[in-house]
C-alpha cells in the first residue's frame, strides 16, 4: 500500500499533468481524490475505519484498511459498469452510524469479523465512487484518485486512534468521537 501511494506522489510531482488527467474535460485522478475526501458521509466512514484498526491494533492497523479499499475497488467496478445495487445511499448512512457505533462501543473485534465488516460497507462506498465519475473522466485515473482519497483517510484515523491513546483519557475522547459519528448515522439516515 505504501509502495503504491509513494508511486502517485512521486508521478504526480513528476509528472503534474497526470494529476489533472482530464480535469478540464471532467475528471481524473483528483476528481477521484476528492469524492471521498469532500463526501462527508465518505469521509466519516472512512475516517472511522482507521480509528477502528487502531482501537484493535496489531496486523489490523493494516489488513482492516486494506479490507475495505480492495473490497471498495469491486463497489466502484459494479459502479462504473451500472451493476444494480439497492439502497446506495442508505447503505452509507447505515455505515456512518455502524462505524460510529464500533468505536463507542470500543470491543475488539476478532480481524476477520471485523475485515467483514468493513468489507459490507465498503461495496456501497466504492459503488458510490464509480457511479459519481464525471462523464469524461479517465476512469483508471478516477479510480486511482479514489482509492488514493480512501488510503489517506484511513491513514489519518489510524494516526488520531494511535495519538489518541498516547494520551489521557484518549480512549473515552475516541468513544465520544464514535457517538458523535454515531448521531451523524443517525441524521442521515432519518433524513
Amino acid at each position: 500500500m505504501n509502495k503504491l501511494i509513494s508511486i502517485i506522489a512521486i508521478t504526480s510531482i513528476i509528472f503534474p499533468s497526470v494529476s489533472f488527467a482530464h480535469q478540464s474535460s471532467g475528471g481524473g485522478f483528483l476528481a477521484g481524490l476528492s469524492h471521498p475526501i469532500l463526501g462527508f458521509d465518505h469521509l466519516l466512514a472512512m475516517l472511522s475505519v482507521g480509528v477502528l484498526s487502531a482501537q484493535m491494533g496489531g496486523k489490523s492497523l493494516w489488513s482492516v484498511p486494506a479490507a475495505f479499499v480492495s473490497i471498495m475497488l469491486i463497489g466502484g467496478v459494479m459502479g462504473l459498469n451500472n451493476i444494480p445495487l439497492i439502497s446506495v445511499e442508505m447503505g452509507i448512512s447505515i455505515s456512518v452510524l455502524a462505524l460510529g457505533i464500533a468505536l463507542t462501543i470500543e470491543k475488539k473485534l476478532a480481524p476477520i469479523l471485523a475485515m467483514c465488516f468493513v468489507g459490507f460497507f465498503a461495496i456501497f462506498h466504492g459503488y458510490a465512487h464509480g457511479m459519481e465519475m464525471p462523464h469524461l473522466a479517465s476512469p483508471t485515473w478516477y479510480v486511482l484518485g479514489f482509492i488514493a482519497g480512501t488510503a489517506g483517510i484511513h491513514m489519518a484515523g489510524v494516526l488520531v486512534g494511535i495519538v489518541a491513546s498516547k494520551t489521557i483519557n484518549g480512549a473515552q475522547l475516541l468513544r465520544y468521537l464514535g457517538a458523535g459519528i454515531a448521531g451523524i448515522g443517525f441524521h442521515l439516515i432519518v433524513i
